[in-house]
């Protein structure tokens, strides 16, 4: 896989999974809740979120470390990965609970 197929594929899964905790009511997509439970909790919504980000920074990891050399992060490359995630998640928490329902 190239360079920019791999760019493309790892912007890609975050936008999938930034938006997986507010389009479902189970814990990483897998495990329902309680069936007594009704929906997910924001705070397990937000640690979920958190999960994933770091499922995406592994994967996109592993894809650069196929591609060549992995180069060294600062704490400034994941703070603003970090707020990426969270304005690509935007849609989903939109849709969860700013949207009107009629």
């Amino acid at each position: 896989m190239d360079v920019g197929a791999s760019a493309w594929l790892v912007i890609l899964l975050a936008l999938v999974l930034a938006n997986l905790p507010f389009i479902n009511e189970r814990i990483l997509a897998l495990v329902p809740l309680k069936s007594g439970a009704g929906h997910k909790p924001f705070l397990v919504r937000l640690l979920e979120l958190t999960v994933l980000y770091f499922v995406v920074g592994g994967i996109g990891r592993a894809l650069e470390g196929r591609i060549g050399t992995v180069f060294p992060q600062t704490w400034e490359f994941y703070a603003i990965s970090a707020c990426m995630f969270l304005v690509l998640a935007f849609p989903g928490f939109v849709v969860r609970y700013l949207r009107k329902r009629h």
